[in-house]
């Protein structure tokens, strides 16, 4: 042993890595299939007792709900009301008078058939064999009605239960309407109540579906119309009121858990598909041994490359080093051809950090560079700017005397507002606003897109005066009621509403900016799309980005734009801001 010991030390890294990992995947193997085993093991013995209590549960409800309509049916006949009626027609002698009666009796029985939804229908028959009928009534043959009569009178006014038969796949309950009161118990003979329940709706509701329960009476099958296969091959088997047994039908074997009822004396069956279910388990129990046997050859050859790889980051990145040490950053940090990405161990994460430094050097060698550039051109570009505004407004004020002096008030009105606009947006004195100033800003801008559209812009602003004195950033309403009229008014052809709003937030004293249109609408991860750089803006204006940054530097990250729209439904765009007293 001591040699073996020996040997193990004086291997080398990758082949202890290899050794070391098949034990660590063996073990696991091992462990995990005698738990398996025993878990299988408590699943076969557990199986034979879930389909008896599944059964228990689905028989004991239905037997609730048969005996709520055998409590049902003796409600009926012990109705103070029925039985006047009955008696009433039984001491009757005119037809017109028992037509009467008739009325009354069917009424009663539409209020029991119209409360509850198992019973089809009910047939009161009275001593003339006159039925008195409420719900979905289904024609009973002479024969059966027979039967029905001589097992009812053999009961002696109990409840007895007609099962279904090729006639009528209704269970029936039946009983004899004996005469009585609080001081007359003379039971004399006033009619047959029938009633036909629906006991495929009861086992669809107490047992699902029912397609694996069979309830039988002897010989006789209760439910379903048509069972997986006759009671006379298997009642033989049944040799006690709860069990199990095994039965073959066309080739398949079947796992039946029984019991009887010790109300009705019937017996419900679970049927189980026992080839089925145990097919599955045991190819289960295969598929996970042949599982752990692919993927311990796979961990050992994977183990084997990887404690082979670990030599060659070492040299690689020594390699590296000495390029970045001559100043070679460029080569230094180039993969070489054909090599894989290293893992993410001590010696990857080393590998990974040098790569890391190389990249940060060389971008800040190249941002550098850039910088001075682009320092350059922004001085060229302001340069080429610094044009004086104040020629701009006093051309626009020559433009506007003149559209006074030939009386074209439109003209004027739109120089004045653009002269408006263009002053406010030059001038970066007053980076914040109250909203009263950014108001004045977008009723110049909409001004000047009424005489554009017309009639097709319905513009609305619906902002209370106590919201007036409430900061906001400068531009923001504009922009936004630009875009607006951009991708809303703009590509339709019909009239399209546009509404400034400001009302409070939801929670604290924070308050809101709603511009809101019925144009095409727009994704409501728009605006996250745009900070990323996934989406690129359209516009040539100060875009939804730009204004979400200016709330945020000037108020906070709570604060910004929120987008609510879907694509076909218009859109509306929400300014959440910091609540604020007058004058702050």
């Amino acid at each position: 042993m001591q040699r073996w010991f020996s040997a193990f030390r004086h291997m080398k890294i990758r082949n202890k890595l290899t050794i070391f990992t098949a034990l660590i995947i063996l073990a696991a193997f091992l462990f995990t299939f005698i738990v398996q085993q025993y878990a299988f093991s408590i699943y076969d013995g557990q199986l034979y007792d879930k389909s008896s209590k599944v059964l228990n549960m689905s028989s004991s409800a239905i037997e609730t709900e048969l005996k709520r309509i055998e409590q049902a049916s003796y409600n009926m006949i012990a109705d103070a009301q029925i039985q006047k009626l009955l008696k009433a027609v039984k001491a009757s002698t005119s037809e017109y008078d028992r037509h009467l009666l008739k009325e009354d009796i069917v009424g009663r029985l539409v209020s029991y058939a119209g409360t509850d939804s198992s019973i089809y229908s009910i047939q009161l028959i009275d001593t003339y064999d006159v039925k008195h009928e409420a719900g979905a009534v289904y024609p009973i043959g002479m024969n059966k009605m027979a039967r029905i009569r001589d097992i009812t009178e053999a009961s002696k006014g109990g409840n007895s239960w007609i099962y279904p038969d090729l006639e009528d796949p209704a269970l029936i309950s039946a009983r004899e309407v004996r005469s009585f009161s609080n001081l007359n118990l003379d039971l004399q003979y006033l009619g047959l109540l029938i009633i036909r329940v629906n006991i495929d709706k009861i086992v669809r509701k107490y047992a699902g579906e029912g397609e694996d329960l069979i309830m039988i009476a002897g010989d006789e099958v209760i439910y379903p119309e048509h069972p997986l296969f006759e009671p006379s091959r298997y009642t033989g088997l049944i040799r006690s009121e709860n069990g199990y047994f095994k039965h073959d039908f066309d080739g398949k074997t079947y796992f039946v858990s029984h019991i009887r009822s010790a109300n009705t004396g019937w017996t419900y069956l679970n049927i189980t598909p026992f080839n089925q279910v145990f097919k599955q388990v045991i190819f289960i129990k295969e598929l996970v041994i042949l599982v752990f046997v692919f993927l311990f050859v796979v961990v050992v050859l994977l183990g084997i490359r990887f404690s082979r790889s670990l030599t060659r980051p070492i040299e690689d990145l020594i390699g590296r080093m000495k390029l970045a040490e001559r100043g070679n950053f460029a080569e230094a940090n180039l993969l070489p051809e054909g090599d894989q990405p290293v893992a993410m161990d001590e010696i990857g994460l080393l590998h990974r950090t040098f790569r890391l430094m190389i990249e940060r050097i060389q971008a800040l060698i190249t941002e550098n560079y850039s910088n001075r550039l682009l320092l350059k051109e922004t001085e060229f570009r302001a340069l080429q700017a610094q044009i004086n505004p104040h020629f701009l407004y006093n051309t626009l004020e020559s433009i506007n005397w003149l559209a006074k002096v030939n009386r074209q008030s439109q003209i004027s009105q739109m120089v004045e507002a653009l002269g408006f606009l263009l002053r406010n947006s030059i001038n970066l004195k007053q980076p914040i606003l109250t909203l009263a100033e950014e108001i004045d800003i977008v009723n110049s801008y909409v001004v000047i897109q009424k005489y554009r559209f017309e009639e097709r812009l319905d513009f609305t602003l619906d902002v209370p005066d106590r919201y007036l004195q409430r900061r906001i950033p400068k531009l923001t309403l504009q922009p936004l009621l630009e875009n607006a009229v951009q991708y809303a008014l703009e590509p339709s052809i019909g009239t399209c509403k546009i509404s400034i709003r400001a009302c409070e937030a939801d929670e604290g004293d924070d308050w809101l900016v709603a511009i809101k249109d019925d144009g095409p609408g727009m994704a409501p991860d728009t605006l996250t799309r745009l900070r990323s750089g996934e989406l690129a803006a359209k516009g040539r204006g100060i875009g939804l980005g730009n204004i979400d940054e200016r709330i945020k530097l000037a108020f906070g990250e709570r604060y910004g734009i929120r987008i609510d729209s879907e694509p076909g439904r218009g859109a509306r765009v929400l300014i959440l801001l910091p609540g604020e007293t007058e004058g702050t």
